[in-house]
């Protein structure tokens, strides 16, 4: 480890950093010079040693941290405590032999493994070489974690989509609404499929008070449901004749949600 970090002279100049407030600017330092910083700027920051270094309380530390995510400045991974600072790659990369064996080592011991992938994908972008840096698990690893992005990025856009089209506020990170969605990616499914059976069970439950309550994750993706409520046609419920009442739909809809 580096017993100093280069911080560029036109760093106060920055257009963002023109913009932050005294706290933050302090912050930003902090977080590219702290004694835990590393060539590849991922790094195991636990805030309680932010606490003690900077003297911020827990409250400050989470909310500075939580703003430069905000910013798309620095991703936090809370199980691990490690943070990667998202930019970094772009003003300290170099390519050399000696640097790039070392950025290889600590690439190696990074535990939140998308993070790895996000450092390669940010190389790629300022155009740096990635070939020069060879993971202990290859291909598989960054395809992995490529995997491991996409069904992340998938799950917030059904989610979001859902809670749009429903007017509704679910979270994209509860597992079980992760664990529904993934599992019918694994059947097969697909993207669409998911905005077709929200589409059809959207049109034909929203302005109905009692059924609205069943426009949710555990319903509309439950394996024993996805499938029917898919190749439905046009309303996919009993036709209101004769005979046939509201409580009949209900029931319909009760049935199809594996109530009764």
């Amino acid at each position: 480890m580096a017993k100093y970090r280069n911080v560029r002279i036109d760093f106060w100049q920055d257009g963002f950093v023109l913009d932050l407030t005294p706290e933050e600017k302090f912050f930003y330092l902090y977080l590219m010079t702290n004694s835990k910083t590393t060539q590849c700027g991922i790094y195991e920051l636990p805030l309680r040693i932010i606490e003690t270094e900077t003297g911020y309380n827990r409250e400050t530390v989470q909310k500075l941290i939580d703003r430069f995510v905000e910013y798309d400045k620095v991703a936090y991974n809370c199980p691990t405590k490690e943070i990667i600072l998202l930019n970094w790659a772009k003003y300290n990369f170099i390519n050399s032999p000696k640097v790039t064996k070392l950025i290889q080592k600590e690439l190696e011991s990074v535990k939140y493994q998308p993070f790895v992938q996000l450092y390669l994908e940010r190389l790629e972008r300022y155009g740096y070489p990635t070939d020069t840096l060879s993971i202990d698990h290859g291909e598989e690893l960054i395809t992995n974690n490529r995997e491991l992005i996409n069904k992340k990025e998938n799950v917030v856009e059904i989610v979001n989509y859902l809670n749009a089209a429903a007017d509704k506020n679910f979270s994209p990170s509860s597992k079980k609404t992760n664990s529904l969605i993934n599992n019918l990616f694994k059947e097969g499914y697909t993207l669409e499929d998911f905005k077709n059976v929200i589409d059809k069970k959207t049109k034909q439950w929203k302005n109905d008070p009692k059924m609205d309550n069943y426009l949710r994750p555990i319903t509309l993706f439950a394996a024993s449901n996805f499938e029917s409520y898919l190749n439905e046609k046009g309303l996919g419920v009993p036709a209101r004749q004769s005979g046939t009442t509201i409580d009949d739909l209900y029931k319909y809809a009760a049935e199809q949600d594996g109530l009764l």
